[in-house]
């Protein structure tokens, strides 16, 4: 795995948008406060040309997101590239990219999620550097700022790590008008089959399913050379989804086990989704079960990973060790 330097203060933060950008004014309040409360941490903050562009649900148009995202990763001074937020179409820069050219540069920190995936899952995957899955950066306008915010950055500064799960978290409505999470619902982690205790440990892969389903069977997919050269170490997966019904929640999974996706898994955890509609009457949990139910793996469902807030900082790629007993959770984080 080829980890990036520590992440330390004085580093230079870079803001890019190969999704979606910014555009609505509340939301670059929001991002100026982000980057001011970045600055006063101690980082300087560049952003590439189209961060606060928003055309038909894209930043600017496919190559120029590539070629903003490179502007950044090419830049030495740039130890951590993080994203302006989701959306729905970053996979259109996909063909904008040469990973072979990404692999000429040192490695660098990225972190975000949902639509973010799309690139961190493949820089993971085919040129093995390790993603944090985290909020973007507009989540960081916050004052005092949230722990999994803080944790986030102790991880990249190179910190063995412990988070514990949370105690509350939102019930899907904005953030409050300080831009603190809006936390009303208690956290209850959940081991699927009656687990008093499930304990996995592996090399993270996962994000958001809804971008992985994506890329199954396309000329990006190296899941199955990625899983077989660290077979070794197992693999965790770690999945939430933003919207979706049931049915089709079943069919990815389906999906996934038929592609050998879950060849040497050690374990599945599974982040609360943010939409999902149960047709058929089908819960998320016996989705769960009529897809995978069959490969006899541990696997823990509402989790703190995803798009509803909190969110743990999952890096894709490190060796994590999850605990989930009592519904609260526990991720050790390796970075080896």
């Amino acid at each position: 795995m080829n980890y990036p330097e520590k992440l330390k203060i004085g580093d230079t933060i870079g803001i890019c948008a190969p999704s979606d950008g910014i555009s609505k004014p509340e939301k670059i309040e929001k991002l100026e406060t982000a980057i001011k409360n970045l600055e006063q941490m101690g980082y300087k903050v560049i952003e590439t040309e189209s961060v606060r562009k928003s055309i038909r649900g894209r930043s600017t148009d496919a190559k120029k997101r590539a070629e903003e995202f490179m502007e950044l990763w090419k830049n030495d001074e740039v130890k951590l590239i993080l994203y302006a937020g989701g959306g729905d179409f970053l996979m259109e820069m996909l063909d904008e990219l040469d990973f072979d050219e990404i692999r000429k540069f040192p490695p660098k920190w990225t972190q975000g999620f949902s639509d973010i995936t799309t690139i961190s899952f493949l820089l993971n995957t085919i040129c093995d550097i390790p993603c944090v899955y985290c909020d973007a950066v507009k989540d960081y306008a916050m004052k005092p700022l949230y722990r999994n915010l803080e944790d986030s950055f102790k991880i990249m500064s190179g910190e063995g790590f412990i988070q514990n799960s949370f105690e509350k978290h939102s019930d899907g409505k904005e953030d409050n008008e300080d831009y603190t999470y809006n936390l009303t619902k208690d956290t209850k982690w959940n081991n699927l089959k009656g687990e008093k205790e499930i304990v996995i440990t592996g090399r993270a892969l996962g994000g958001c399913l809804d971008c992985i389903d994506t890329l199954i069977g396309t000329k990006y997919d190296v899941v199955a050379d990625y899983i077989e050269k660290y077979k070794n170490d197992g693999i965790l997966w770690f999945l939430e989804c933003f919207e979706m019904n049931t049915p089709q929640f079943q069919r990815i999974l389906w999906k996934m086990k038929n592609a050998g996706y879950f060849k040497y898994c050690n374990g599945i955890i599974f982040g609360r989704p943010f939409i999902m509609r149960e047709d058929y009457e089908i819960t998320s949990n016996q989705a769960i079960l009529d897809a995978i139910g069959d490969l006899n793996i541990q696997v823990i469902t509402e989790a703190d990973i995803g798009h509803i807030p909190p969110q743990l900082a999952m890096v894709n790629g490190a060796i994590l060790k999850i605990t989930s007993k009592d519904g609260k959770g526990k991720v050790e984080t390796y970075l080896k």
